[in-house]
């Protein structure tokens, strides 16, 4: 990054954008684009101005910096701007520029803000998603939300809102009652994270929420089918059913 680097600086709380702001302006060559104060704002910010850096707080209402970013193309380079317990930053340590943890010094900052300049690690999308994963693993949290994008828009889905999960190689389908969306993620993440009261992997290629379902029907001899209504009708597996079974106490 020979250049001047333009930064976006996102963040919740504005005595922690202003200090960012105090300490880049003591550097000559950093251009600061805009700012954001939640998940929202900051992706379109991120996409209209694309910018070389982004200062990203983690823990911020709504929609969190991971979430964001996650469904950013092509993210630039990432500093975290983060309050988050020593347990989650183990699994961003080598997933992004750096991370500053509050509160930061400026001579900490600044090695931060070289590494970025250096330009010598640009995070990875895969790697983020990973990261997610991680974060809801090691805090032990059930899903309680999926945040995608579809078009420009950013949405946040409550899980109770999701009918099922459908596979499609490296990207799952979100299905609602009324719309379709497609997500960088794995099957996996979704059955470890989501409440196996409420979601049963029926099939390899679906994670059903079970208060969809109208009716299971028997298919062949050892098949069946979930229906949740006339247009949503699922394969399930051998497995998926006795999973089924257990859940519904058949």
């Amino acid at each position: 990054m020979s250049h001047k680097i333009s930064v976006v600086i996102i963040d919740d709380e504005l005595p922690a954008r202003n200090l960012i702001k105090a300490y880049l302006k003591k550097h000559n060559n950093i251009d600061v684009l805009g700012e954001a104060s939640n998940g929202f704002e900051g992706i379109k910010v991120v996409q209209e101005l694309k910018p070389d850096v982004i200062f990203l707080d983690i823990q911020m209402p709504k929609v969190t910096g991971l979430e964001m970013l996650e469904v950013i193309d092509n993210p630039p380079f990432v500093i975290f701007t983060t309050a988050y317990d020593e347990y989650a930053l183990k699994a961003f340590e080598l997933n992004a520029i750096d991370y500053l943890l509050k509160p930061f010094s400026e001579e900490r900052f600044d090695a931060a803000l070289q590494k970025a300049i250096d330009g010598k690690e640009k995070v990875n999308k895969k790697v983020i998603s990973k990261t997610v994963e991680e974060t809801h693993q090691l805090k032990n949290e059930r899903l309680t939300r999926i945040v995608v994008k579809k078009g420009s828009e950013l949405n946040v889905i409550p899980v109770n809102e999701v009918v099922y999960i459908e596979a499609d190689d490296d990207y799952v389908f979100i299905h609602t009652a009324d719309n379709k969306f497609i997500k960088s993620a794995t099957m996996k993440h979704f059955q470890e994270n989501l409440d196996k009261a409420q979601f049963v992997r029926i099939h390899r290629s679906y994670i059903l929420n079970i208060s969809k379902i109208n009716k299971i029907e028997q298919y062949d001899k050892e098949s069946y089918v979930a229906i949740v209504n006339e247009n949503c009708k699922l394969k399930v597996s051998k497995s998926g059913y006795k999973l089924l079974k257990d859940v519904l106490s058949l």
